[in-house]
């Protein structure tokens, strides 16, 4: 069985990978091409994840005491993102646990 491509002549998967790789950019690159609910899922979710974490990186640098968290957190975001990515790759619409509910809301 032949892999769907989609419009930009990607498999479905690897473009859904792709939209995580520079975050917010790729994300939106994707959901503004792509009209595949697989792929404009993983955009939506790259973006909202991009931005939850952007945000919560800037409050906790912002306080000094919870600054110490802060390399602990880089590393949790990159492993996240590298899982992400994985599942986007296999064919998994693996949703985050709440950032997973606002990426769907945001794309109806």
């Amino acid at each position: 069985m032949a892999a769907k491509e989609i419009q930009t002549g990607l498999k479905k998967e690897t473009a859904a990978a792709l939209s995580y790789v520079l975050g917010p950019i790729t994300g939106v690159i994707f959901l503004l091409l792509e009209k595949d609910p697989f792929v404009r899922f993983h955009s939506m979710q790259s973006i909202v994840f991009s931005v939850a974490a952007l945000i919560l990186n800037t409050l906790l640098t912002a306080t000094v005491v919870l600054a110490l968290f802060v390399p602990i957190l880089f590393l949790l975001e990159f492993a996240l993102w590298l899982m992400l990515i994985y599942k986007a790759s296999q064919g998994t619409e693996w949703e985050l646990p709440v950032l997973g509910k606002y990426a769907k809301k945001f794309l109806k």
